[in-house]
């Protein structure tokens, strides 16, 4: 969910970029509205689209995790931690926004009608003027019109006109779809930025057409002539908002654009390209294995009856039973095959992954495990738990390494285990201040598609510690690089390394 709404939040800050640079100025006021309007929802559904035909031309990275390395296996005892449900306080976070901001919401609106019920209104043919005494402001919402008293009676109409553009084409439901999205993406900059976008597109077509039938110097020359202390409310059409005046009144001298610069618009198509090129290279599948993989490495022992949550909307349930209705695979969804696909194709896995829908109605990945030890129910896997994931046809190869795919595999983690040993030091956690217990150390490095080491990072309780293993990292011999359908392709490792600290 979380990769969904950074990209959802990325489409949209690009669809602004080429509105501002490219768009705004110009006078088809319709095509903007239609264009602000729709590349919100567009950016909702674009990555929800995956071309598998896109996605096979361009070669992918593949990431695998490494067995722990211990540094001093015959000190290191792994613990089994107990799981206890901890609060996901990003979800508890969203929900108080979206309660706060929906109150927000509810109170202008009762805001809204309580200057209807409270003011006089008069009835008119197309709409209703409500007509303020305190207030003087002047501002639209659905088909009321809200005035000062003391305009009506000096018999201001091009304000009346004015507001009435913005009832006739409903500009009070393109507000309201802001707003909208506003309480559900309180987080999010890029609806604001829509939210004004479109406020000041409202005055321009309003203004469009009120000057078609008054002088364009007297209509502007009555916009500076009042300051008016207008309504703090974001879905309502105010006439005199000062900080959008200045802009009305370059628009409304401005010539009307040459319908050359309707091409412009074009400039969407090959955004739109390059968005769906990037979500069908997004490998959801990898991402979600990955995520198997973390829980399998993190969890010293794993309880019998034990769910997680991940990005994506990842449910995974791991232990030997589990109540529910098994979904067939004729049933699964196109993302769902291919992890599961992906998991079929694993040697020697300790898992049996199939689909089920639980109790509660949730699709979750059942991982049921084929070996349990008597003791707590523990996860039995060799190499500390660490089951090798990635599904590359010919992975990297380690100088000296020979044999089947497996074999390679397995004697790349033998190496690569057998140089950490020798070349780390130690001896260094000890001289560091660090509390008592096993520390984890974790390093990322990739095999590029020349067998290069590259892009070493490390986390540690230490930066000295962080340091030596991209050090260590950095000595490892240049290797035969993997391969996907006969193209190189650059390989991750995540490698984690576990010491005692006396």
């Amino acid at each position: 969910m979380i990769n969904y709404i950074v990209q959802v939040v990325l489409f949209q800050a690009l669809f602004l970029a080429v509105y501002d640079f490219f768009l705004q100025k110009e006078t088809f006021f319709k095509w903007n509205r239609f264009y602000l309007l729709s590349t919100p929802i567009l950016s909702f559904i674009i990555p929800l689209f995956k071309f598998e035909s896109i996605q096979k031309t361009i070669p992918q990275e593949y990431i695998e995790q490494l067995p722990t390395v211990f540094l001093n296996p015959q000190e290191v005892i792994v613990q089994a931690n107990q799981y206890s449900s901890t609060h996901n306080y990003l979800a508890i976070a969203f929900y108080v926004g979206l309660v706060l901001f929906l109150v927000l919401f509810l109170t202008k609106l009762f805001k809204i009608f309580q200057l209807i019920s409270t003011n006089k209104v008069l009835k008119k043919e197309n709409y209703s003027l409500v007509l303020l005494d305190n207030r003087q402001s002047a501002f639209s919402f659905f088909k009321y019109i809200f005035i000062n008293k003391h305009l009506l009676k000096s018999e201001d109409l091009q304000i009346i006109k004015h507001e009435l553009v913005h009832c006739k084409q409903n500009h009070t439901l393109d507000l309201l779809f802001f707003e909208i999205l506003k309480i559900v993406l309180w987080f999010n900059p890029m609806v604001y930025v829509y939210q004004k976008r479109i406020t000041l597109l409202h005055e321009y077509i309003s203004d469009a057409k009120v000057v078609l039938e008054t002088d364009k110097k007297t209509y502007f020359n009555r916009l500076l002539a009042e300051t008016f202390n207008v309504e703090n409310i974001s879905f309502i059409n105010q006439f005199f908002k000062h900080s959008l005046i200045k802009k009305r009144i370059v628009m409304i001298t401005k010539d009307k654009s040459k319908k050359m610069k309707q091409l412009k618009y074009l400039l969407i198509v090959p955004l739109l390209v390059s968005m769906l090129v990037y979500v069908s290279c997004s490998n959801d599948s990898q991402i979600d294995i990955e995520q198997v993989e973390k829980i399998l490495n993190e969890e010293n022992s794993i309880s019998e009856g034990k769910y997680f949550e991940g990005e994506n909307g990842f449910k995974m349930f791991v232990g030997t039973h589990l109540a529910g209705e098994v979904v067939s695979i004729e049933e699964y969804t196109e993302k769902e095959k291919m992890v599961f696909n992906k998991f079929k194709k694993i040697e020697n896995s300790k898992l049996e992954i199939s689909i089920i829908i639980n109790e509660n109605g949730d699709r979750v990945f059942f991982a049921k495990t084929k070996y349990l030890s008597n003791e707590n129910n523990k996860i039995i896997n060799d190499n500390d738990g660490s089951i090798p994931f990635a599904t590359i046809e010919e992975v990297p190869v380690f100088p000296g390494c020979t044999g089947t795919k497996l074999q390679l595999r397995t004697c790349l983690q033998e190496k690569i285990t057998a140089h950490v040993n020798s070349n780390f030091n130690s001896k260094l956690a000890n001289s560091l201040g660090l509390k008592s217990g096993v520390k984890r150390i974790f390093v990322m490095f990739k095999i590029d598609k020349e067998g290069n080491i590259t892009d070493v990072k490390s986390r540690a309780p230490h930066q000295k510690l962080a340091d030596e293993a991209i050090r260590v990292i950095n000595l490892l011999p240049h290797m035969t690089p993997g391969k996907q359908k006969g193209d190189n392709v650059g390989v991750k490792y995540a490698l984690p390394i576990a010491f005692k600290v006396e």
